[in-house]
């Protein structure tokens, strides 16, 4: 195991002893415990930086079920290395911030940390895995660990709402995500997603290779928050703040282009995929940005800003994407600078919007609202928080000096290039993506002014407020301040980060171009006077035009309301699902014993005996047969007339003593088989069963008078004797279908390979030993159950958890 795994298992591990820690030192704020774990693995992935821009990269494999091909892989190189910095760098800064932001009074710390390390441990799991399922074992564990954190004020109806609904959406999406997987797996003959990578050629022709690439696509779709899965993100908002700093902006949200991102080497210049990640990419960038504008809660406008940035994360992947079609060349270098801006956008993205989350989080802590509509006149309250919101905010807005300007310039450009673009039919629709991308930024504009101007400006409202306005204690303001640092750096010294992080990540994402000349932009600050910084002029004045004017122009909204929003359409699919569960439930689950044996029964006689049938298994061979003797002939009459009896019988009392014949008449069968011990079991197991009948029906009311008509005893019959005429034909059939030589000759000699003369006792005790242990085990823990259901007492009081 390597150095790699073990500390990829450290938060995992720590999220169970976090509790533990809790009850030891019950004045100590977890926070503190937590926060050595992501500073030690991000201080671990930096040490790893100059070797990874050198070319090197780290693997190490573990065998888990070799059988199946799983093995616990791990791929460090310029791409995951850009990830795992992403999510222990910020991580630790979310926990520093979590420890000023959670009180260790009033929240259940152990819950929350333990989440959270749970969460970073699957994060890296996803961006270290090299196989298929490994992946996607971490993949649905993000889902899970997430939704246990936007769930963490459980109390909240919407809190439990936001999260049931992100996870259906992503656990549904990494479902379709699996199913892709295992085509690929078919194609390849491999899980590892490295040699699936160099497999690429020899795929794209079979007929599996579309659907898988539309399947994984639907997996980071959801995972990413594309349109129209978006509808997720918004109400995962009702978790706490350093949650939605940490998974919304950085981290889980990142997974979905994380997956594009590794998996573009194999299915990058199909036109499919380059149309699906480019379309949905840019139309998400546009509508999450138009969207966010009409929000009056300061999360819900980051909600939808987030989902925008997503979108425009993923129109550049996609559009880098169309590099592969056929091969490597000069000219096909012009396509990617997508990428690369594609990656840097992602590094900037976290910067600027985990800040921004951050003193949104400082506002709400600090005020007690959220809600634009109340706030106002705060900049010479909390001076400090409005400095950093205007540095975070005008970065997402594209302004200078800050660094999301520069990527913002290079989509532009990218989109340009998109225009100019001769294949896909892009020479048709090009044009589209320049027009959608420069319309949806002077919305980002737009949305990115409202958090500045109408949080600190203006008049200041004390009557509408929760709590007399004071800046953030310092320990809050640790972590955005170091973020809003990292800003202004990236915008004055870009090209470091791209020498040892972005570079090797376009290897990774590009490994045909790799070395080739002007596959690596150098990044300036000033460009000079291009389109691009033209159309940053245009989105500059539209923007701040459309917020000036935003009362006028705003009743565009109502042509998409809210009725009629996928969000609605959403609500009511889980509406119609549980009433039509519901009811389809309350069809089969009568009460009634008598129609949960036809259901069970004509099951069996459905599809046992249509295979038997359809497939002429019902083969009767009765050569090898022993003879039937007078006396087994007897005691076949007498279970025969016993078992016929009890359905005519009207006293529980008679139909237990006919029950019983059967059970006796069968230990008499095992004696006259030579098997004593089996039918001292058997006579034991009879007893106690018709005595436990006894007892029961001496508590039962008496025996209701049955209706007789033909309508109610016809399909009895049919069933009973359906089912006993199949169990026949089954086991005459399996006597007749022999496909192997018997084994009971191997248990003939078991005094000599047990050392036991009796060969049932053998086989029970020592060549099924483990078996039996097991059963006397199910057996046991059926017997605590009754004991501990006996012996339970009903709680007093209640659970004050919200319900509306």
């Amino acid at each position: 195991m390597t150095s790699i795994h073990i500390l990829l298992l450290i938060p995992i591990l720590a999220a169970f002893l976090i509790p533990v820690i809790g009850r030891q030192f019950p004045k100590l704020h977890l926070g503190w415990a937590a926060l050595p774990i992501p500073i030690v693995l991000f201080s671990f992935f930096v040490s790893k930086v100059s070797s990874i821009s050198a070319g090197e990269t780290f693997t190490g494999s573990v065998a888990w079920i070799r059988a199946l091909d799983l093995y616990f892989s791990v791929y460090l190189d310029g791409l995951s290395l850009i990830f795992t910095l992403l999510i222990t760098g910020i991580g630790s800064l979310v926990v520093l911030y979590s420890i000023f932001y959670l009180s260790k009074e009033r929240e259940s710390l152990s819950h929350f940390y333990a989440y959270l390390l749970l969460f970073m441990g699957a994060m890296l799991g996803v961006v270290l895995s090299d196989n298929l399922m490994v992946l996607y074992l971490f993949w649905e564990l993000t889902s899970i660990s997430s939704f246990l954190l936007i769930a963490f004020w459980f109390r909240r109806k919407k809190s439990r709402y936001g999260a049931q609904k992100s996870f259906l959406i992503t656990v549904g999406g990494g479902i379709s995500m699996l199913v892709g997987f295992i085509m690929l797996q078919v194609m390849t003959g491999t899980n590892s997603v490295q040699e699936i990578i160099a497999m690429r050629d020899s795929i794209q022709e079979h007929e599996l290779f579309v659907p898988a690439l539309v399947l994984i696509l639907l997996g980071a779709f959801t995972k990413s928050a594309q349109f129209p899965f978006h509808i997720w993100l918004p109400d995962a908002m009702e978790a706490p703040t350093p949650v939605s700093a940490y998974l919304h902006s950085a981290t889980m949200v990142k997974a979905g282009l994380f997956l594009v991102a590794r998996f573009t080497p194999v299915f990058g210049g199909e036109a499919t995929w380059f149309w699906l990640v480019s379309g949905v990419g840019i139309f998400t960038m546009f509508w999450g940005s138009f969207s966010a504008v009409r929000q009056k809660d300061l999360k819900a406008l980051l909600a939808y800003s987030t989902i925008s940035q997503l979108g425009l994360i993923m129109s550049l992947f996609g559009l880098g994407s169309a590099a592969l079609q056929g091969g490597a060349s000069a000219e096909s270098v012009i396509y990617t600078k997508a990428i690369f801006a594609a990656l840097f956008h992602l590094v900037n993205h976290s910067t600027f919007k985990g800040a921004l989350f951050m003193v949104v989080g400082i506002v709400d802590h600090e005020v007690g609202t959220r809600d634009i509509r109340k706030l106002g006149g705060l900049i010479s309250l909390m001076p400090i928080t409005f400095t950093l919101t205007v540095i975070s905010s005008f970065s997402m807005a594209g302004l200078p000096p800050f660094n999301g300007f520069l990527s913002k310039e290079m989509f532009f450009t990218a989109v340009l290039n998109a225009n100019e673009m001769t294949i896909f039919s892009m020479d048709t629709w090009g044009l589209l993506f320049p027009i959608i991308a420069w319309i949806g930024s002077i919305f980002t504009f737009t949305y990115s002014m409202i958090v500045v101007f109408r949080t600190f400006l203006g008049p200041y409202r004390r009557e509408k407020l929760e709590k007399d306005p004071h800046e953030a204690p310092v320990g809050m303001l640790i972590s955005p301040i170091i973020l809003c640092m990292l800003v202004i750096l990236l915008f004055f010294v870009p090209n470091r980060l791209s020498d040892y992080l972005l570079s090797p990540a376009m290897n990774s994402i590009l490994p045909a171009y790799q070395n080739m000349d002007g596959l690596i932009p150098k990044i300036s600050p000033w460009h000079g006077f291009n389109l691009e910084l033209f159309m940053t002029a245009g989105v500059v004045l539209l923007g701040a035009f459309l917020l000036r004017t935003y009362r006028y122009w705003n009743v565009v909204y109502d042509f998409f309301p809210e009725k009629r929003s996928i969000d609605r359409g959403y609500q009511w699919m889980l509406a119609r699902g549980e009433s039509g569960s519901k009811r389809a439930t309350d069809r089969y689950m009568t009460g009634f014993l008598t129609n949960y044996l036809y259901y069970i029964y004509g099951f069996l006689l459905l599809v046992v005996g249509g295979t038997l049938w359809l497939t002429g298994s019902i083969v009767i061979d009765t050569s090898n047969d022993a003879p039937v003797s007078v006396y087994e002939g007897i005691i076949i009459v007498i279970m025969a007339t016993a078992a016929i009896s009890i359905l005519f019988t009207k006293s529980r009392m008679t139909a237990t003593l006919l029950n019983g014949v059967l059970g006796y008449s069968i230990a008499i069968f095992f004696v006259l088989f030579r098997a004593p011990d089996l039918a001292l079991t058997q006579l034991v197991v009879e007893t106690v069963t018709t005595v436990l009948f006894l007892l029961c029906f001496y508590h039962l009311p008496e025996w209701s008078k049955e209706e007789r008509s033909l309508k109610v005893r016809f399909p009895k019959m049919v069933v009973s004797i359906g089912t006993g005429a199949l169990t026949v034909l089954l086991a005459l059939s399996v006597q007749g279908n022999k496909m192997f030589e018997s084994i009971s000759s191997y248990f003939e000699d078991s005094y000599k390979l047990a050392g036991g003369r009796n060969i049932v006792n053998s086989i029970l005790g020592d060549f099924r030993a483990f078996d039996t242990m097991l059963e006397v085990v199910v057996l046991f823990i059926a017997g605590v159950g009754v004991y501990t259901l006996i012996k339970l007492k009903e709680p007093k009081g209640g659970d004050d958890i919200e319900r509306e």
